[in-house]
């Protein structure tokens, strides 16, 4: 009889050989294999779901199928209606001339040369009441009309997009990220949102413009056909004359109904409990501020202008949309299989496992935060849920900072952020919407989320050790 040491028992049933494995499979499908993206996630999710009925405890392999099912099925209650109308806001917004009117506005403003300030500073702004994947959406079209209008630096113009609202989306509340941070944590929402906007503003510009324009000059990414809306298609646009674009009021339409409306709900729940008379509009807000409602009503104020301005009957209009409606499906499909992914090589307990292993490590507090917020975020896929992990870790302990713990809130945001790769929804997203390769959004996409986390956490560090707030 073979006797195997303690120490190789608990190796055996290590959470690491499940993501390891994981990880083997979807580069072997993905990559190797090169299949379609939505067929090689699922089958990695169902693949870590059979090995998670072999190594966790009352995981049959029934349950594998059916997890799945359910992570796949959540994910697209999720996203499903608000990519389907991203779908319809950029097609309409792009081939209308919507987009090409709102990029000529910010050239007119602040000059062709500082294009890429003008996206970054939008997309951060926004970013800040709206969710990730809605900025994402809207200003996606805005980067590829801008391409189309220059001839170039859509590598730029791709990141500057996506670090604006990655950096909202972990720092600056009431972005519900942070926020639920900063509630776990004990910091209040005033300090939180000051220390927030100085860590996310150095970030997002060594991200943005440093990086940004450093990639730019070694990875040309071409405009691709994506979203129902082919290159030629934008070209025609980016060539028309301004008096056949329409008017910058109804131009923004989308992005201002869809931003107000989110906004709106975030407002009311913030603020009701220092303005009481704010609850009696919280049935409203919170129904049209719903995400699916509000890019339901930016998609029908885009898919008008899109009539109004391209000349075609109301049958070519409708199949112009359901075009549009059919490459969103997709997109959608992808994206929630990547959470899938992710939600299964959660479920094998790597989470919990590499944060307990970390918390007895002999670092600072801050130092530490992060680093179990960065190692859930890489094993499990989800930003939000590496930064709640680590909260609820961290929270017994900020009776020990040196520092407000707004700071901690804010190393906790930078760890969750970083290296967004193959199983994190958001990394599918970035890649189907601006119509990336994987390699190509692994040298943007990844490479900025990991850099805003680090700068992220030498900001922190800095700003502590001279401001410590205590």
């Amino acid at each position: 009889m073979v006797v195997i040491p303690l120490q190789m028992t608990e190796f055996v049933h290590s959470p690491l050989i499940t993501f390891v494995l994981g990880l083997i499979a979807v580069i072997a499908l993905l990559v190797w294999l090169d299949l379609p993206p939505f067929v090689g996630l699922i089958m990695s999710a169902f693949f870590v779901g059979i090995i998670n009925s072999v190594f966790v405890a009352d995981f049959t392999a029934s349950d594998a199928a059916g997890q799945v099912a359910t992570a796949f099925g959540n994910g697209m209650a999720g996203i499903g209606i608000p990519i389907l109308m991203a779908a319809i806001i950029g097609k309409g917004m792009l081939e209308s001339g919507a987009a090409q009117r709102i990029v000529r506005g910010f050239q007119n403003v602040l000059g062709e040369e500082n294009s890429d300030i003008a996206l970054l500073g939008s997309s951060s702004l926004l970013a800040i009441p709206v969710f990730f994947d809605s900025v994402f959406y809207l200003m996606a079209p805005l980067a590829r009309s801008m391409r189309a209008r220059l001839g170039r630096d859509y590598t730029l113009f791709i990141v500057v997009v996506g670090t604006g609202a990655a950096a909202a989306h972990v720092f600056v509340p009431p972005t519900p990220g942070p926020l639920a941070v900063a509630d776990q944590i004990g910091s209040d929402l005033g300090m939180t949102i000051v220390i927030g906007l100085v860590t996310a503003i150095p970030a997002a510009a060594v991200t943005g413009l440093v990086y940004g324009r450093w990639i730019n000059r070694r990875l040309d990414i071409p405009l691709r056909d994506t979203m129902a809306t082919s290159t030629e298609e934008l070209q025609e646009v980016a060539d028309r004359p301004t008096s056949d674009l329409p008017s910058v009021l109804e131009s923004v339409a989308p992005i201002f109904l869809a931003v107000v409306l989110i906004a709106s709900a975030t407002a009311v729940d913030t603020f009701q409990e220092v303005a009481p008379a704010l609850e009696a509009f919280q049935p409203y807000t919170n129904f049209l501020g719903d995400k699916n409602v509000a890019l339901t009503i930016a998609a029908l104020a885009a898919a008008y202008t899109f009539y109004r301005f391209d000349d075609m009957d109301r049958q070519a209009w409708s199949d112009e949309l359901t075009e549009a409606l059919k490459s969103g499906g997709n997109i959608a499909a992808i994206t929630a299989a990547g959470g899938a992914f992710g939600a299964l090589l959660a479920a094998s307990g790597i989470g919990n496992y590499l944060a307990d292993a970390l918390q007895g490590v002999g670092i600072g507090l801050i130092v530490t935060a992060w680093l179990i917020a960065a190692i859930v975020r890489i094993a499990q896929g989800s930003a939000t849920a590496a930064m709640l992990t680590a909260a609820g870790i961290m929270a017994p302990l900020t009776g020990q900072l040196a520092v407000h713990p707004a700071y901690l809130v804010m190393a906790i945001g930078a760890g969750g952020n970083i290296c967004s790769w193959f199983n994190d929804s958001g990394f599918w997203l970035v890649s189907e919407i601006g119509g990336l390769t994987k390699t190509e959004t692994l040298k943007t996409w990844t490479v900025l989320t990991t850099i805003i986390s680090v700068s992220g956490l030498i900001t922190v560090l800095i700003v502590s050790t001279i401001f410590p707030l205590a």
